[in-house]
């Protein structure tokens, strides 16, 4: 094995948050020094683009995957998990308004709207319910999460009443195999966030980690404090079960690509 590869295999074996902090630190220096070379960024458009790209198909083959693979009723169980499912969702919002509340932060940002906001609460219902039946590649496409995970327990139920284990088993097999695209992806973050940050940098110099870093210390404080205390207390209420070994088996799996996305 020649030295690159050496080099290249002692790279990957590194830890990822530790080339994550590498790619920050050349990326801001990238920006300073050499504003001007704008390829750079595009490492980081390339890396948010195939995130944004793979995570809709993920969210949709995992879900149909896993209700054609269970086995036994799966009504009672999938009304416990679509009411904790709320009741996160709602405490999330709210510790974010809290959190907001008590450490405001101001961001100038470009007018990206488009279109108009719903002038009634009908209005939010019949979106939903538009959203929610819209065409499944349509919805794939454009990141429409309530049309992907409908559809996708659709044809989940579909293929658990008619499927043949064999081709339930290719559905599994293609989960993990995008599951191993996504790891792929991910491999790549230290150049994705270099390209950010040069962009970010070269564009607004130094000043961006102020405002910037206190909005992520927020975000991922908020983040936090859902994941390991709010989410096990209601996991807690409805199980009575001690639910923090499987968080943390569930953080070691999945956690890196979910605050990834």
């Amino acid at each position: 094995m020649n030295k690159a590869a050496q080099l290249f295999q002692k790279w990957m074996d590194s830890s990822l948050v530790i080339r994550i902090l590498i790619g920050l630190v050349i990326g801001a220096v990238l920006g300073l020094c050499v504003p001007g070379w704008t390829w750079i960024g595009i490492l980081g458009q390339i890396f948010v683009s195939a995130l944004k790209a793979v995570a809709p198909v993920l969210v949709a083959i995992l879900v149909l995957s896993a209700i054609a693979k269970a086995h036994g009723g799966l009504g009672s169980r999938f009304r416990t998990v679509i009411r904790l499912y709320i009741v996160s969702t709602l405490t999330a919002a709210l510790i974010a308004v809290i959190g907001s509340t008590l450490f405001p932060i101001t961001l100038k940002l470009q007018d990206m709207a488009h279109g108009s906001a719903p002038s009634a609460l009908s209005d939010v219902f019949s979106n939903l319910l538009t959203n929610l039946v819209s065409n499944p590649l349509a919805s794939i496409s454009s990141a429409n999460y309530i049309g992907i995970l409908f559809w996708a327990i659709l044809i989940g139920l579909g293929l658990k009443m008619i499927a043949r284990p064999a081709t339930i088993e290719v559905v599994s097999d293609f989960a993990d195999v995008i599951t191993l695209i996504v790891r792929w992806i991910i491999q790549f973050a230290p150049f994705g966030i270099l390209g950010l940050v040069f962009s970010a940098v070269s564009e607004s110099g130094l000043d961006i980690f102020t405002t910037y870093g206190k909005l992520l210390l927020l975000l991922v404080g908020c983040m936090v404090f859902n994941t390991l205390i709010m989410n096990p207390l209601w996991s807690f209420i409805a199980t009575r079960k001690n639910p923090y070994p499987l968080l943390w088996n569930c953080l070691k799996v999945s956690g890196l690509n979910a605050y990834s996305h």
